[in-house]
């Protein structure tokens, strides 16, 4: 398994933990904070480190299933990521009624739950698309 996985899989993990001790402010911000940091960075990080060109388009890989599944979860995790940090923004604002704040909170709690979801998804997806895994799937 390469280190990108197992810290994508690390950085999952803390991710939960976050969600699970939202209570604790400090921690579930900063943890969030930087994951949302890192999953923007990732991106930059493998372009630079793998050879796109050759396993898209020499092999053919753009036009699997699995390429396209994992660039949607990857949008989808960018699309709830925006969602959340402007419900964000509005609680912590504090201009709206105590009932709003609290429907506010059920959004932002459903959206994280939605990033939950999603995120170890498109880790596992990213993870099949590996090309050291890919080639011990095939079998070449």
């Amino acid at each position: 398994m390469t280190g990108a996985i197992l810290f994508a899989s690390a950085t999952c993990l803390l991710q939960f933990a976050a969600f699970y001790f939202a209570h604790i402010r400090s921690f579930h911000v900063s943890v969030m904070v930087s994951l949302l940091i890192i999953d923007i960075c990732f991106p930059v990080y493998l372009f630079m480190t793998r050879d796109w060109y050759n396993q898209l388009i020499v092999q053919g890989d753009i036009l699997t299933f699995g390429v396209w599944i994992h660039f949607m979860l990857v949008i989808t995790l960018y699309v709830l990521y925006v969602v959340q940090v402007q419900v964000t923004r509005t609680i912590v604002a504090g201009k709206e009624k105590a009932e709003r704040i609290t429907e506010l909170k059920k959004e932002h709690r459903a959206q994280g739950l939605g990033i939950l979801v999603t995120r170890p998804m498109m880790i596992f997806t990213g993870a099949l698309l590996a090309p050291e895994v890919a080639t011990a799937v095939v079998g070449s």
